[in-house]
């Protein structure tokens, strides 16, 4: 009997590694390279200064085809802004309101309290501006990303730098462009080849990162590695905001825990004391 239960238990965790292998294998060929994050690991945090940075690469660079549809401006106050910043940074953009009192739809400023705006429309005039390819919305593009290798290894990877793939897999696009494709790979005009999307290695997506892109207010050099580790930890942020709030309490549950099963063992010891043997 004991034999057999050991066949099933070995039998399970191999199909359990098995599964979760091949959910693992949902990347292209080119696993994304796996980069060093402030946010990894259980008592990861980010790093405003880099989340300052990569805002500027997204307003500069990333804004013009892709949107922040869920990310209210009044959160940038979790990247160190002021409230007077960030009103002056939504006043920058239009949004249209009313109707008035005379029923017409006006334009206004944005407010704190708007959401970063679609640079475009409706999809079809998404499609219409990039050659049928909708970009989309990057508010949760670095979870959506992220590949969940089920049981038993997401035990572990809440511990490792796993957890954070989908960052990786960003940072690994945004700067895996390459200028010819190899010769076994066949990429249509107007496409550009990138070993690291998941979707085929041909993107619509022209390289968006270009050394000396953008200047950042710090001083920091722009490299094409420097400005997409930044982005690619802003658009964590905006895909988690929270993301600090729940490692810290999840830190807590566990002290805890910790603590209530001591004081448990404490007092089963105390009440069988007094147990005559």
């Amino acid at each position: 009997m004991r034999n057999i239960l050991a066949t099933i238990g070995a039998a399970g965790l191999a199909i359990a590694v098995a599964v979760s292998g091949a959910m693992a294998a949902d990347y292209p060929l080119n696993k994304p390279r796996e980069q060093s994050w402030s946010f990894a690991g259980p008592f990861g945090t980010y790093d405003k200064g880099q989340l300052q940075r990569g805002l500027k690469v997204y307003q500069e660079v990333c804004s013009s085809c892709h949107g922040l549809e869920r990310v209210a401006f009044r959160t940038l106050e979790d990247l160190g802004y002021s409230d007077a910043q960030i009103k002056a940074f939504a006043a920058e953009f239009e949004f249209e309101d009313g109707p008035n009192d005379e029923g017409e739809m006006f334009t206004r400023p944005g407010r704190a309290t708007d959401k970063f705006p679609s640079p475009f429309e409706n999809e079809k005039a998404a499609a219409y501006a990039n050659n049928g390819a909708i970009p989309p919305d990057l508010s949760l593009i670095a979870k959506a990303r992220a590949v969940e290798r089920g049981f038993p290894l997401f035990v572990i990877d809440i511990f490792t730098q796993y957890a954070e793939n989908g960052p990786d897999y960003l940072y690994s696009l945004l700067t895996g462009y390459k200028d010819e494709a190899p010769a076994h790979k066949e990429v249509p005009e107007g496409l550009y080849y990138n070993p690291y999307f998941n979707a085929g290695s041909a993107l619509a997506m022209a390289p968006p990162l270009y050394d000396e892109g953008v200047e950042y207010d710090d001083g920091t050099v722009a490299t094409i590695e420097q400005q997409a580790k930044d982005v690619t930890a802003f658009l964590m942020w905006a895909a988690e905001p929270s993301l600090q709030d729940r490692k810290e309490m999840g830190f807590r549950v566990m002290i805890f825990l910790v603590l209530f099963a001591a004081l448990l063992y404490l007092t089963k010891k105390q009440v069988w004391s007094r147990v005559e043997h």
